[in-house]
């Protein structure tokens, strides 16, 4: 079994395996939609993950009638959720260390700053 990045499909397996034009392969990579590795004679090798995402990217165009630029718009979207995800389950994890210690260092404390207005009224 290989490792879900490992690059080992060629370009015309990955066509026939999903039932598409090499062609339309290389139009994704054009657009940036997929960069598979390159072996050193230039040969395209496509990794599990770059399948997962061609599919993606043919289930949107053809199910659900999305252009290639709304494509790449979905998939920077889809990446900076999964940033997001971490960010939120490694700010979980750091809060549960520091609800067993019953501290925060300072450092990691958080200070709301709430700006306050004085209302002068002046009589005649």
């Amino acid at each position: 079994m290989h490792n879900y990045d490992e690059p080992v499909y060629l370009i015309s397996v990955v066509a026939k395996t999903l039932d598409i034009h090499p062609q339309t392969l290389r139009q994704y990579e054009r657009e940036g939609l997929v960069v598979p590795s390159r072996t050193g004679g230039r040969i395209r090798l496509y990794s599990q993950r770059d399948v997962d995402k061609i599919k993606m990217v043919l289930r949107l165009t053809r199910e659900l009638g999305v252009n290639l630029a709304g494509v790449d718009i979905v998939l920077r979207l889809k990446v900076k959720i999964e940033e997001m995800d971490n960010e939120i389950e490694y700010l979980k994890s750091q809060l549960q260390e520091n609800s067993k210690m019953n501290t925060v260092p300072n450092e990691k404390s958080l200070v709301r700053k709430r700006s306050s207005y004085e209302i002068v009224i002046f009589e005649e």
